[in-house]
């Protein structure tokens, strides 16, 4: 996906970038891609592929909500940056958090951070199920861990009315083993949004629930899934 393709898709997201914005899109890549030759942060270097499988890929979440509001938002492993970075970078008007167990990649992300002089994003190094000093508007999540195992670990993150926002791929049996959790935790499914990523032609899910009024407010002792592999 080379520049063109990517606004041109992006418009059809209603999505239209400023120059600042495509500058910072393009600093991101060559700090991401220059990082990279010595902290593992991507197997996906080619600058086309980038373009395509993190940043648009990353801003497809709009498909599920209006991020033009001034909502909180924390990306739980965040990795390199993807959506949180990405979604910062394009939605300003976010208040962003990136949280990630490995502190190498968040000192990249400080990094790109105070190089692209982004304001109201900050970093956590922290496993997901470790940290607990706020409640978010939106949890969101990009090829992590499964759906399951991701609402349990995040559950203390997402204040009341607000929302579970996940990207994935191909995921029918993930759902499936993911009802029971959903139904413990009295979520709310709101959307599955199904589509295919233009040019590669693979298969993405977006998942969205809610956590209603009737959610329980703290963590429901009943809820007896083991978290084999902390995040």
């Amino acid at each position: 996906m080379n520049n063109e393709t990517f606004k041109k898709e992006l418009k059809k997201l209603n999505i239209e970038l400023t120059k600042e914005q495509e500058q910072q899109l393009e600093k991101y890549y060559e700090m991401l891609i220059e990082t990279n030759k010595y902290i593992n942060l991507t197997r996906i270097t080619n600058k086309e592929e980038v373009y395509l499988k993190h940043f648009y890929d990353s801003l497809t979440i709009i498909k599920t909500i209006d991020l033009t509001d001034s909502l909180s938002l924390i990306d739980i492993g965040t990795g390199a940056g993807f959506p949180g970075l990405v979604l910062k970078i394009v939605f300003p008007n976010l208040k962003v958090t990136l949280l990630d167990s490995l502190n190498k990649r968040i000192e990249f992300l400080n990094t790109v951070i105070n190089e692209l002089n982004l304001k109201g994003i900050k970093t956590i190094h922290s496993r997901i199920e470790d940290y607990k000093e706020e409640q978010f508007d939106i949890v969101t999540s990009r090829a992590v861990a499964k759906t399951n195992i991701l609402l349990e670990l995040s559950y203390n993150l997402v204040k009341p009315n607000g929302y579970y926002i996940f990207l994935k791929s191909d995921i029918e049996q993930e759902l499936k083993e993911s009802e029971n959790a959903i139904k413990i935790l009295n979520l709310e499914l709101i959307k599955v949004e199904k589509f295919i990523l233009p040019i590669e032609n693979s298969k993405r899910t977006i998942i969205k629930l809610k956590k209603t009024s009737k959610t329980n407010s703290k963590y429901p002792r009943n809820f007896t899934q083991i978290k084999k592999n902390p995040l």
